[in-house]
């Protein structure tokens, strides 16, 4: 292992009346790809500010490389006092130059000379990602780098970082995220931190094993550790098998939507049965909706059925806020018309996430000040019902103002959760959360009876819950897929990619050659004949070693061969996508020359 560019030994933070965290141990490599994990609430984000000298601590001794540049990514940067992004990103002796920052911003596609006062919290996100990339670090600290930016804004950052020559450690919800940059987790658990040498892919694996590990220890130890433990393998492995079976479900449930589906680009759901009509809850005809010249929805048709999991997806901007507004009645079609279910309720949880004022307590927002709620008709005590929620019941009285942002997301989840409704609105429902929350959030969704319609960005979220996904590309098409965000990738490749013959690879574009400016330079020609073969390779590369990895002992017999696995497995997916993604762009470029 290469000589650690920062290092912090003895960590300790003294947070209330006790210790977040103490005599944390850790040291960070030039080129280390680091995911940092952990329940909402343990300190990642201050463990961050931490190692960027931004918190003074209690207990440790910090050392760092001279010169060695380390930038924190804030989740929430303050931004008051600056008048446009460009003056906030611009300002401070630690700004980057304006040529850097403004060359970053229009990769990413936001407009600087944004007031801050009117700029929404993806061109926030924006900005702040361009400020940190601008300074050139050694060292990147990212607090959820992927809040509020859309599938174009992931996937830039995600090509961003894989040709990032410095270090970086990451706080994610983002499973693809996380899986596809990462190659070691930190584990930040009841105020330890671990270390593993393996990818995210391994996580699960490896953090059930030391579960697995504790629960062997606890016979010897008393009762209420038991009890501890217990708690935690029920609640969290037990949980993660629970949501395997789930996923087994949900692919029936896809395979039964994608039978009611009309031919390929056609969007309105063939009956399969007379009585299908009692089961629809929301049925849209020819709709279409337009903003002055710009088209949102054209000629959109689609039967909603109960207990349907919608996934809407397009980048910012495409009309998905306005495709949910649509559908659940808030906004009327410019032409066409939507029909609601007489019996339909629906629960709307938004991104702004309104109900959270500071100075309320716990208790307020679950039960008005009470001890017992009604949990869908049935009554629960508070204290009993947190725990479903993964908090501590003892959290009760205490003010919003002391929670993470992920707590406040799951406690706002844990009230509308309660409310009786047949129709579950989520918009961006994963921001802030970690992922045992998410876990949870899927096992609830999977369980509920009624009908969800999900606006996310988070692409493993959405393959987990959704049994059709609709994909908007701001022209007013909409895509409707049976299945999830992968389903719908997929389908958009298929349709860029030139028609194969009946048992054909990917196969290159035949170009007519033509003077100078009217063909494909060398290296495009080239990478347009070789990149097939490439994709095929890297393909078979990783199905051979996905299958070595369901071996359920690897990790007990050889963890070094597991994290080799892991590690090989998220490296040949990131060189398959740029692969991909290179070779539709010669593609493309080959038959626009064509024509």
């Amino acid at each position: 292992m290469a000589a650690p560019i920062l290092s912090y030994e003895g960590l300790g933070l003294v947070q209330g009346e006790g210790w977040l965290f103490r005599g944390l141990d850790v040291h960070i490599g030039p080129r280390d790809r680091l995911a940092l994990i952990g329940r909402n609430g343990v300190g990642k984000t201050t463990l961050l500010k931490c190692l960027a000298d931004l918190v003074e601590t209690d207990e440790g001794r910090r050392s760092i490389v001279p010169g060695t540049k380390v930038v924190l990514l804030e989740q929430d940067p303050r931004m008051d006092g600056s008048e446009t992004l460009s003056e906030w990103v611009l300002h401070g002796a630690d700004a980057p130059s304006r040529h850097g920052a403004e060359a970053i911003a229009h990769q990413l596609g936001v407009d600087l000379s944004r007031p801050v006062a009117t700029a929404s919290g993806g061109e926030r996100r924006r900005a702040a990602i361009a400020r940190a990339l601008g300074q050139k670090p050694d060292l990147l600290l990212l607090d959820e780098p992927t809040n509020h930016l859309d599938l174009a804004g992931i996937e830039w950052l995600e090509n961003w970082l894989g040709r990032f020559a410095g270090a970086f450690i990451v706080i994610s919800h983002d499973r693809t995220f996380l899986a596809r940059l990462t190659k070691s987790c930190l584990w930040l658990d009841r105020g330890q931190l671990r270390r593993a040498e393996i990818g995210f892919g391994g996580f699960d694996a490896w953090t059930e094993a030391v579960y697995a590990e504790e629960a062997r220890a606890a016979e010897k130890l008393d009762s209420k550790l038991k009890l501890e433990l217990h708690w935690l393998q029920r609640g969290v492995t037990a949980r993660r098998r629970r949501n395997q079976g789930r996923l087994a479900k949900l692919q029936e449930l896809r395979a039964q939507r994608a039978a009611m589906l009309g031919a390929s680009g056609t969007a309105k759901l063939a009956l399969s049965r007379d009585d299908v009509r009692s089961k629809t809850v929301i049925d849209s005809e020819q709709v279409s909706k337009s903003f002055g010249e710009r088209p949102i929805l054209r000629d959109f048709s689609l039967r909603v059925q109960r207990g349907d999991r919608i996934g809407i997806v397009g980048p910012n901007g495409a009309g998905k806020t306005t495709m949910l507004k649509l559908l659940t009645g808030e906004l009327q079609p410019d032409v066409g018309k939507v029909t609601l279910a007489r019996t339909l309720s629906g629960i709307v949880i938004d991104q702004q996430r309104k109900l959270m004022e500071p100075t309320r307590t716990v208790r307020d927002i679950i039960a008005h000040g009470g001890d017992w709620i009604d949990v869908r008709g049935h009554k629960k005590h508070i204290k009993g019902y947190l725990k479903e929620f993964l908090f501590d019941p003892s959290l009760a009285d205490a003010q919003i103002a002391s929670l993470s942002g992920g707590e406040r997301s799951r406690l706002l989840l844990a009230r509308e959760f309660a409310r009786k409704a047949n129709l579950l609105v989520l918009d961006e429902p994963t921001n802030d959360l970690d992922l045992e929350t998410l876990d949870l959030l899927q096992e609830v969704i999977a369980d509920y009876d009624g009908t969800v319609l999900i606006v996310s960005h988070d692409r493993d979220f959405l393959d987990r819950t959704v049994t059709v996904t609709l994909g908007l590309d701001g022209s007013g098409r909409v895509d409707i897929i049976a299945g999830g965000y992968e389903d719908w990738a997929k389908r958009r490749c298929e349709e860029r990619m030139p028609a194969p013959g009946k048992d054909a690879k990917l196969r290159p574009v035949s170009v007519p050659a033509r003077g100078r400016g009217g063909k494909l330079t060398y290296k495009d020609q080239r990478d347009l004949d070789r990149l097939p073969q490439e994709i095929e390779r890297l393909e078979e590369a990783i199905a051979v070693d996905e299958a070595a990895l369901h071996d359920p002992d690897l990790f007990g017999r050889d963890p070094k061969r597991f994290a080799q696995l892991t590690e090989r497995i998220a490296r040949h997916r990131a060189e398959k996508d740029a692969a991909e993604h290179r070779w539709l762009e010669v593609a493309e470029m080959a038959e626009a020359l064509a024509r």
